[in-house]
């Protein structure tokens, strides 16, 4: 195997305290800049076989500040990517072989933001659209052993129709928390 070949490996336990060990340097090293930190992708989902890199969602006050504050990602190991194809993110990649954590930054109400924590639940509240993920993240490993845009082209059908599922799924049992909380 090369360093550039894309493996998907069983679900590990040391993911979660991967993400809580990074966060609090992100944490750390940007202050009140980083709002929010979530563990997305799927290294969060319990169970879920997973490429073994930590993709973390960070809310931000705004792009410009966390611009001003990421000087201080290169000494914890990050490469600074810019929006790299999404307008509105800044997005922060650490490791080269291999790769073990990507930041997507988002400014706080960004939709992005509930677009990300809605398929992470989703996946984790329906086993069964997980194992079809899964199920195809395999194939398409096998298929693009070395090439990660094929690789992501190909479960791109896969995301847009279960994310629009996950978003109605994750609005709905949003608002009725809330209407629970307050009755």
């Amino acid at each position: 195997m090369t360093s550039n070949e894309i493996r998907i490996v069983e679900f590990q336990n040391c993911w979660q305290e991967k993400f809580v060990v990074e966060a609090a340097l992100l944490q750390s090293a940007l202050g009140d800049v980083a709002r929010a930190i979530h563990h997305i992708g799927s290294t969060s989902v319990p169970g879920l076989a997973a490429k073994p890199i930590i993709d973390i969602l960070m809310e931000v006050p705004g792009l410009s500040e966390l611009d001003n504050a990421s000087i201080h990602l290169p000494a914890l190991g990050y490469e600074i990517m810019g929006e790299f194809g999404i307008p509105g993110r800044r997005y922060f990649r650490k490791g080269q072989s291999p790769r073990t954590h990507h930041v997507h930054a988002f400014e706080a109400g960004d939709r992005n933001i509930v677009r990300h924590l809605a398929f992470r639940d989703y996946l984790t509240h329906h086993p069964e659209v997980a194992d079809q993920y899964v199920g195809l993240k395999r194939s398409l490993a096998n298929r693009y052993r070395q090439d990660n845009e094929g690789y992501c082209r190909g479960k791109e059908p896969f995301i847009r129709f279960h994310e629009n599922r996950a978003l109605d799924w994750y609005l709905n049992t949003q608002s009725h928390c809330i209407s629970n909380a307050q009755s």
